[in-house]
C-alpha cells in the first residue's frame, strides 16, 4: 500500500480554525484532487503528454490524421475516466456544500467528480471543460461521452456529427483554444467575494487559471493550500497542508477547533 502523506497535526488545526471562521470559502482543485481517483496526470513525469503528443486545437480543426490522433487517445483513456469514483477530497467539499460554508467549487478537472460527490452543478466553474460530455463544434449540440465511445470502439476515428456533419470534440479544453471566458469571469467574481480561499491539489503553474487564487488573496481572503509539492502562492499563504488531498481534508474536517456544524466564529 502506497504511503500516506498527512500535515502535522499543528497544522490541521491551525487550518481547522480558519475554516471555522470562514463564512464564505471557495474551493480551487487541481489534478492532485482527481490522481487519487485513479486518473492520471496529464503534465507529471510519466503522464498523459510524456505518452502522447499534445493534438493542438488548430491542428484538430484542420488535420484529419491530428483528429484521429486525438481519437485514438481518447478511446484509451475514456474507460479510466468513466470508472473513476469521488474521492475524500471531493466528498469533503461535498459535506461543506451540505453545511452552508462553501461558495463554489473552482476546478481544473474534467472528470465531473465533484457533480458526483454531491456539488450541485451550479456550484462547480470548470475552468478546463468537461471530459464527460462531447460537442458539436458547428451546431453546438452536446451528448454523453459514453454515447460516443461505442462508436470509436466500432473503428470510427475522425467523428462527426450526426445532425449535421461538424467535428465533434469531448467539451475540454484543449491546447490552443481559448478558456471559456464565461466561467473564468465568474470564477474571479466568486474568488474575489470570498473570505477563505481552499486550494487542493493544484501546482498553480497553469495559467490562466491559476491566477484565481490571487484574485482572492487581493481581495482579502485567507489562503489554505493543501498540496503535495511546492506551490508560487505558499509564502503568501496562511496555512500550507503538505499532503494527500483525501486524507488531509478529511483530517482537517474532522478536527475539533473546525466546529463546522457550529456558526462560523467572529
Amino acid at each position: 500500500m502506497a504511503t500516506v502523506l498527512l500535515p502535522l497535526p499543528e497544522d490541521i488545526a491551525r487550518g481547522a480554525r480558519l475554516l471555522r471562521a470562514a463564512q464564505r470559502i471557495v474551493a480551487f482543485t487541481g489534478a492532485g484532487v482527481s490522481t487519487e481517483s485513479g486518473i492520471p496526470d496529464f503534465r507529471s513525469p510519466g503522464g498523459i503528454w510524456s505518452r502522447y503528443r499534445p493534438v493542438l486545437y488548430h491542428e484538430f480543426l484542420g488535420d484529419p490524421e491530428a483528429r484521429r490522433r486525438y481519437w485514438r487517445m481518447q478511446r484509451e483513456l475514456y474507460p479510466t475516466l468513466a470508472g473513476a469514483q469521488p474521492n475524500a477530497a471531493h466528498r469533503a467539499l461535498a459535506a461543506l456544500w451540505e453545511l452552508g460554508r462553501l461558495d463554489c467549487v473552482i476546478t481544473q478537472n474534467i472528470d465531473a467528480l465533484h457533480q458526483r460527490a454531491g456539488c450541485p452543478p451550479d456550484c462547480v466553474i470548470e475552468l478546463h471543460g468537461n471530459g464527460t460530455r462531447v460537442g458539436c463544434l458547428q451546431c453546438g449540440r452536446t451528448w454523453p461521452r459514453a454515447e460516443v465511445q461505442p462508436r470509436l470502439e466500432a473503428g470510427e476515428d475522425d467523428l462527426r456529427c450526426e445532425a449535421c456533419g461538424g467535428l465533434l470534440k469531448p467539451t475540454t479544453v484543449a491546447f490552443g483554444q481559448p478558456m471559456p471566458e464565461r466561467e473564468l469571469r465568474e470564477a474571479q467574481r466568486r474568488a474575489a467575494g470570498c473570505d477563505l480561499m481552499l486550494v487542493i491539489g493544484s501546482t498553480l503553474v497553469v495559467y490562466p487559471a491559476a491566477d484565481i487564487p490571487v484574485c482572492a488573496l487581493e481581495a482579502g481572503a485567507r489562503l489554505i493550500i493543501v498540496n503535495l509539492s511546492a506551490t508560487p502562492l505558499d509564502d503568501r499563504a496562511d496555512v500550507v497542508l503538505r499532503g494527500h488531498a483525501g486524507p488531509t481534508m478529511e483530517a482537517l474536517l474532522a478536527a475539533p477547533a473546525a466546529r463546522l456544524e457550529d456558526p462560523p466564529s467572529a
